[in-house]
């Protein structure tokens, strides 16, 4: 392990004014998404979108790297060029997802876990051999009628912590991301209260596998109310439960956190974040505070493309709007002006 370079990476993950594009969509899930522009889910389609979105000119002023998906990292792009080496070439990091599906949680109704340590050692040196700089696994949490029940977030947190120390064993930054699900009506506080106990659980894991933390990025939910609460709370609670949260549990040794999109819309997730950067500064908090969206960045351009290749140059566009007002809320200088700012670059 190479704690230093390790570390190196990190921080460019997490560098000012940047953050991660999650393009690594399971085909099933890929599907799902054409399926609503009523696109044919091929692997030519799957790599041209995402080409498409790896190729937009000036995203590297806002994207520090970019998480995908095992299909892709093996792909070559229209003109024969690695996929890998399409990032590379602009100073984008490549990462990769290796969790594999979530399955019912045996003696848990209504919660699941994640599957995928099996043989992870050897695909994770392989993944680094293709160019892969960190690597992303995913726990979800549930909040439902009596859960999640904490043999749930013990037995997810500790797979994440096995994850994190083996991708540090093979020179890869972990990502480590237990989403609490927005999906529900319960309230912001109950959202705090199962964030604090997951990401308290987390850490407990991380220390006991010997992760070192310098070299890792935490990948978690905004604290949100549910996404039919009656009545939601806004960008201001979010921002200061979110933080407040963050400092009671979070490490002050991890470079940075990037926050998931989690279902929320474009406008709600990019106000969200500002609002949590500006009160984060208000505070000292002692992390970089950046992004890591998939829907957040790329609902927009996949409804601009339309599964049409004459509308790239619009989807394109339609992109880099995403990550230049996406850079400025990871800043704290967002306003919705912006979006009719950019709107007509």
């Amino acid at each position: 392990m190479d704690i230093q370079q390790l570390r190196a990476t990190a921080r460019a993950m997490v560098a000012e004014g940047k953050g991660i594009l999650a393009a690594d969509e399971s085909t099933g899930t890929i599907k799902r998404r054409f399926d609503s522009i009523n696109a044919e889910c091929t692997e030519q389609n799957r790599r041209d979108y995402r080409e498409m979105l790896f190729r937009t000119d000036g995203a590297n002023e806002f994207i520090s790297g970019v998480i995908l998906y095992d299909e892709t990292i093996r792909q070559k792009a229209a003109d024969g060029t690695l996929m890998v080496k399409v990032l590379q070439d602009q100073g984008i990091i490549p990462g990769i997802k290796v969790d594999r599906s979530t399955n019912p949680l045996v003696n848990a109704p209504g919660e699941v876990i994640t599957d995928g340590l099996d043989g992870l050692r050897d695909r994770l040196n392989e993944y680094h051999g293709l160019g892969a700089r960190f690597a992303k696994w995913r726990a979800v949490i549930t909040i439902g009628d009596g859960i999640p029940s904490q043999y749930c977030i013990d037995a997810n947190a500790h797979l994440l912590a096995r994850y994190a120390a083996l991708c540090q064993e093979a020179n890869l930054v972990p990502i480590v991301e237990p989403e609490v699900l927005m999906d529900g009506t319960h309230t912001i506080d109950r959202c705090y209260e199962v964030t604090e106990a997951t990401l308290r659980q987390v850490y407990r894991e991380l220390a006991q596998q010997r992760v070192d933390l310098t070299g890792i990025i935490l990948k978690p939910n905004m604290v949100l109310s549910g996404k039919d609460a009656s009545n939601r709370a806004s960008a201001e609670e979010v921002a200061e439960k979110t933080v407040a949260c963050f400092l009671n549990t979070v490490p002050a040794a991890v470079p940075g956190i990037a926050f998931l999109s989690g279902g929320q819309s474009d406008d709600e997730a990019t106000a969200n974040l500002d609002a949590i950067n500006r009160r984060a500064s208000d505070v000292g908090a002692p992390w970089e505070l950046s992004f890591s969206f998939g829907r957040g960045l790329q609902a927009a351009p996949l409804k601009a493309w339309g599964g049409v290749s004459a509308n790239f140059d619009k989807a394109r566009h339609a992109y880099y709007h995403r990550a230049k007002v996406t850079s400025a809320a990871r800043m704290g200088s967002y306003s919705v002006d912006m979006e009719r700012e950019v709107a007509a670059d």
